[in-house]
């Protein structure tokens, strides 16, 4: 008889802990290039662009410390499910003033709320991390990220042959391309410290996972929304923002991030030519 999941995490409760980071523009610069943005998003001085926060305050955890999937065996917010595989669902931000390269900041991490769901392919875990971020003692910036859990692999599907030719059209004001190639998933697996093999073992990813190819990372679907509003916004701030990841897309898909102002904010999603949302992001401005 399988033990649910909920029990694993009845005593669960760890405490929260405290990172520091200089915000060097070096990552900002890092990711512009990988973007073929002309000039650097963000230099000394000027504010982060939103999730751009994901550069930072990264942890390399020892080589031994690792899984056979890439992922760390443990650490401070990963539950103590048996076979624990994680999947990242979306999240949540809420910016009262934008984080400043160049300048030290704190980030606070704790648990937020853990939910258990029965869904399709059996039962999901769901984990809230809570993180704030403060420079010169003032909170400017809190964010959720929901990461789901499930223990093992049973009933997931995927599809087996991928169209790389098939190119997804679009007709919001706002319009992005982007097309995943293995050299892009691996930088910005190096960007984040982020060894998970799907993004860069095609092998491992077909033939253990059951995928039919590289895995394009959520945030970076995340941040390729994001983008839109950052381009044709430019002199709106991002006050808060709520993404959700519905589906996998894959290296050599062609996607589409398309949206348009709607209610004071924007409305936004990443597309392709088998799935109209790959992921979905909604933002207010200030």
């Amino acid at each position: 008889m399988t033990t649910p999941l909920a029990s694993h995490v009845r005593n669960w409760q760890p405490a929260a802990v405290t990172d520091r980071d200089v915000l060097s523009p070096a990552p900002a610069a890092a990711l512009s290039a990988l973007l073929d943005l002309p000039d650097t998003a963000a230099g000394p001085g000027d504010p982060l662009p939103p999730l751009w926060q994901w550069l930072y305050f990264l942890h390399w955890p020892a080589q031994r410390e690792l899984g056979p999937d890439g992922h760390p065996l443990g650490g401070r917010f990963l539950p103590p499910v048996p076979d624990r595989q994680r999947m990242f669902a979306g999240g949540r931000c809420e910016i009262t003033g934008p984080l400043l390269l160049g300048e030290p900041a704190e980030r606070v991490s704790s648990l937020g709320a853990v939910t258990p769901r029965q869904g399709r392919s059996g039962e999901l875990l769901f984990v809230a991390e809570r993180q704030e971020f403060r420079q010169r003692g003032r909170l400017l910036l809190v964010e959720e990220r929901d990461i789901v859990y499930r223990s093992g692999r049973a009933g997931v599907q995927h599809p087996t042959v991928l169209d790389d030719r098939a190119v997804p059209e679009g007709e919001a004001l706002w319009r992005l391309r982007l097309r995943p190639d293995p050299t892009l998933l691996f930088r910005f697996s190096a960007l984040t410290a982020n060894a998970h093999r799907i993004h860069y073992d095609a092998l491992y990813c077909r033939d253990v996972e059951g995928y039919p190819g590289l895995v394009v990372h959520g945030p970076l679907l995340a941040l390729l929304m994001l983008e839109l509003a950052r381009r044709n916004a430019p002199g709106r701030p991002v006050r808060s923002l709520s993404y959700r990841l519905h589906r996998p897309a894959f290296a050599g898909e062609h996607l589409l991030a398309d949206g348009a102002p709607a209610d004071g904010g924007a409305r936004l999603r990443v597309a392709g030519h088998r799935e109209p949302r790959f992921a979905s992001a909604e933002v207010t401005f200030a």
